[in-house]
């Protein structure tokens, strides 16, 4: 009992410190950061993000909330024109892979850029919106060639079905138009806390396990669809033994 107490004390006190730390850091770079030009706005509010996000994952894991694994993403923190592609569990899947890099323009659906609590910081990060999908690209490819990264969520909503949901096109069609590779993210996490469909009052067991590591780096393609296959089969391949195995369901055979 005093277990379970404690577990939904530490997860709303956590959701509470990040919603202070989002407001606080939204409202200094509005100030701050809006008299600037674009691209220092850009490169400044992306910066000081990394920092806020780092600081929230120290509390997840000093209140042993989780059990953080990021280190592999750290050697891919100064490379230029790259796609980060990964899977994706979890609601925090953003947030934490934004403590490991610098320069990342996230890919986001509309709605998280109208976001109350997230969009104006999103907006002064200069992250893209999926919609209209030629401005994605555009706005995508702009990213590259200006030497960001820019991650992007293939499954285009939160894992419900295993290995992977199906896959958008969206970053295989970046790939090729920029000449970037795409490197493969996998990420690994015990608990469907926060992911598709977890009842928003409940609290997890904890400690979570989240990892994140590198998979196979796909160079440019040259064949939108058959980069997209590839993509499939490696997020198979590698999410094959992965945790989430225990909650999320299987792909229904046909």
């Amino acid at each position: 009992m005093l277990t379970r107490l404690r577990e939904y004390l530490v997860t709303y006190g956590l959701l509470v410190t990040l919603t202070v730390i989002i407001l606080g850091w939204t409202a200094l770079a509005l100030v701050l950061l809006t008299p600037l030009r674009a691209r220092r706005r850009r490169a400044a509010a992306r910066y000081t993000m990394m920092a806020g996000f780092r600081l929230f994952t120290r509390l997840l894991t000093g209140l042993g909330a989780y059990r953080l694994e990021l280190t592999a993403l750290d050697a891919l923190a100064h490379e230029p024109g790259l796609i980060l592609a990964p899977n994706h569990p979890s609601a925090f899947d953003a947030i934490l892979l934004l403590t490991r890099h610098p320069n990342l323009a996230c890919i986001l659906k509309p709605a998280l850029l109208r976001h109350p609590l997230l969009g104006a910081g999103a907006r002064l990060a200069g992250f893209i919106s999926t919609e209209p999908p030629r401005h994605m690209v555009h706005a995508a490819l702009a990213e590259l060639a200006g030497g960001a990264a820019v991650l992007l969520f293939p499954e285009g909503t939160r894992t419900t079905r295993l290995p992977v949901n199906p896959l958008t096109t969206s970053a295989a069609v970046i790939a090729k138009h920029a000449g970037a590779p795409i490197q493969v993210v996998i990420i690994e996490t015990d608990s469907a806390y926060l992911g598709k469909g977890w009842p928003p009052l409940k609290a997890p067991r904890l400690p979570i396990l989240y990892r994140a590591r590198l998979g196979r780096r796909i160079p440019p393609p040259r064949d939108v669809a058959e980069c997209t296959r590839l993509l499939k089969r490696e997020y198979a391949t590698e999410l094959a033994a992965a945790p989430q195995r225990a909650w999320i369901p299987r792909e229904p055979r046909r």
